[in-house]
C-alpha cells in the first residue's frame, strides 16, 4: 500500500538569511515563535561579507533591541568609524569630522553583524545552500514554494526576504529593479597603514567621500585595518560588460556580492586602468585608491526598486528589505531599513497570534510610507553627490557652506 507524499510545511517560512530576514526570526524566535529559513548560499562561511555598516538609532538599532541583542552589538562597534571627510577631486579637504564616540550612527561590519543575529538562532534554523525558484498561492493564504532539486514545501506565511531580485515579490507586484544610472567598482587596500599608508592617510579613521562631477571615491577603514574603496560612476548601464573584470558581476551594492577567483588578480591591471580613464585629471592620491588595490576589482551595477513600490495586501505574503524597497545606498538605509522591518513584522506577527492578515496589513501600512521617504531620499543624495559641482552639493547636506 502506498501513501500519499506530503511536502514539508511550516507556519511560517522566509526566504532570504541576510540582515532583514536574520532580524525577523531573532525577534519572533524572542518571542517564542520559530521560522524556517532558507538561504541559497552554501554556508554563512560562503563569502565575505563586505563592508561596515552604520547602524541608526531609531531603525537598526531600534531592531536590535527588539531581539535582546543591543548590548552585544555595541561590543562590536568600530572604535572611530563615524569620523568623516569631504575630499574634491584635487584631494582638498573639504570638511572634516572627527569621532567623538557619542554619535548615533556606529560602524559596525556587516559579517560580524550577521553573526551576531545568526548566533540568536537555535541551530540548524537556516537551511542553507537552497535555491528558492519560484512560489505559487494554493489559496486561504497558503503557499508552495518550489527548490531549484524539485522539491517543495508549503507554508501559512510566506515572507520574501530575498533582496533585489526577489523570487517572492511576484506574488504581489510585478515591479522590477531599474538600473539607477550609477555603477560601483569595490576595491580593498589590505593591511594599509603598513603597506599603503598613504592611502590610509587619505582616507583617514572612518569614512571618505571624494566626489567630482557624475564620479568620485566613497571608501571607509574596517576594523581589520583594510580599506574598501567604491569607486562610483555614472555610465551606461552595459559599461560593465566592457571592461574584463575576470569575474561575475555582481548586481547591487546592497544584496547581491560580486564573486571573483584568485585567479583573476593577474588581470585586474587592465581593469584598473579602464577605471582609471575616468580619474585621469584626479589627485595622484586619490587614483592610488584603484592602482594599488589588492586583488581582482569588483563591479556592481546598482539598480533600484521604483519610489514608492508597493502593493495590495495578498493574503500570506509579505516582503522585507531590499525586495520590498530596493534603493541606492545614498541614504544609508538598505540594511537599516531590512532590520527595522524585520522586527516590526515580527512585531505585528506575536501581536496578533491568530490574525495574520491584520499582523501583515498593519506592518505594510507603517512599511510603505517609511520605505518611500528613504528611497527618495537616497534618489536625492545620489543626484546631489555627483552634480557637477560636487562635492559643494554634499557639502551644503551637511549644512555646511563654504
Amino acid at each position: 500500500m502506498t501513501t500519499a507524499h506530503h511536502p514539508i510545511h511550516y507556519p511560517i517560512a522566509i526566504v532570504g538569511a541576510g540582515l532583514g530576514g536574520l532580524t525577523l526570526a531573532s525577534v519572533l524566535h524572542a518571542h517564542g515563535i520559530e521560522a524556517a529559513l532558507y538561504d541559497l548560499e552554501a554556508s554563512p562561511a560562503a563569502r565575505g561579507q563586505g563592508g561596515m555598516l552604520d547602524i541608526h538609532e531609531e531603525s537598526g538599532q531600534a531592531a536590535l533591541r527588539a531581539a535582546g541583542l543591543y548590548e552585544e552589538f555595541r561590543a562590536l562597534v568600530h572604535p572611530g568609524g563615524e569620523a568623516m571627510r569631504v575630499l574634491d577631486k584635487d584631494a582638498v579637504v573639504r570638511r572634516e569630522e572627527a569621532d567623538d564616540g557619542d554619535g548615533g550612527r556606529p560602524e559596525v561590519e556587516r559579517g560580524h553583524l550577521r553573526d551576531l543575529l545568526l548566533g540568536s538562532l537555535p541551530d540548524g534554523a537556516v537551511r542553507w545552500g537552497v535555491k528558492v525558484t519560484g512560489a505559487r498561492p494554493l489559496g486561504g493564504g497558503r503557499h508552495e514554494v518550489t527548490l531549484a532539486d524539485g522539491s517543495t514545501f508549503t507554508t501559512d506565511l510566506l515572507i520574501g526576504a530575498d533582496g533585489a531580485w526577489s523570487r517572492i515579490r511576484p506574488l504581489v507586484s510585478d515591479a522590477t529593479p531599474g538600473y539607477s544610472g550609477l555603477s560601483f567598482v569595490e576595491a580593498d587596500l589590505l593591511d594599509a597603514d603598513v603597506r599603503h599608508p598613504d592611502s590610509a592617510a587619505v582616507v583617514g579613521g572612518g569614512m571618505l567621500f571624494a566626489l567630482g562631477k557624475g564620479k568620485g571615491f566613497l571608501a571607509h577603514r574596517e576594523s581589520d585595518g583594510s580599506l574598501h574603496v567604491y569607486t562610483a560612476l555614472k555610465v551606461p548601464e552595459d559599461w560593465i560588460d566592457s571592461i574584463d573584470f575576470t569575474g561575475e558581476n555582481g548586481e547591487n551594492g546592497e544584496n547581491v556580492e560580486g564573486v571573483q577567483g584568485a585567479e583573476g588578480v593577474k588581470d585586474a591591471a587592465v581593469a584598473k586602468a579602464s577605471v582609471l580613464e575616468h580619474f585621469a585629471d584626479w589627485d595622484k592620491s586619490l587614483q592610488a585608491l584603484i592602482a594599488d588595490a589588492d586583488g581582482v576589482l569588483i563591479p556592481r551595477r546598482i539598480h533600484t526598486l521604483p519610489i514608492g513600490h508597493r502593493w495590495d495586501r495578498v493574503p500570506g505574503v509579505t516582503l522585507l528589505g531590499d525586495a520590498a524597497h530596493l534603493m541606492s545606498p545614498f541614504a544609508g538605509e538598505g540594511a537599516n531599513l531590512a532590520m527595522l522591518d524585520g522586527a516590526e513584522l515580527a512585531a505585528a506577527i506575536a501581536a496578533r497570534p491568530d490574525a495574520t492578515e491584520a499582523a501583515l496589513a498593519a506592518y505594510e501600512e507603517a512599511l510603505f510610507p517609511r520605505s518611500e521617504s528613504a528611497a527618495a531620499e537616497s534618489a536625492e543624495s545620489l543626484m546631489v553627490c555627483f552634480r557637477d559641482d560636487a562635492p559643494q552639493g554634499l557639502l551644503d547636506m551637511f549644512g555646511h557652506i563654504d
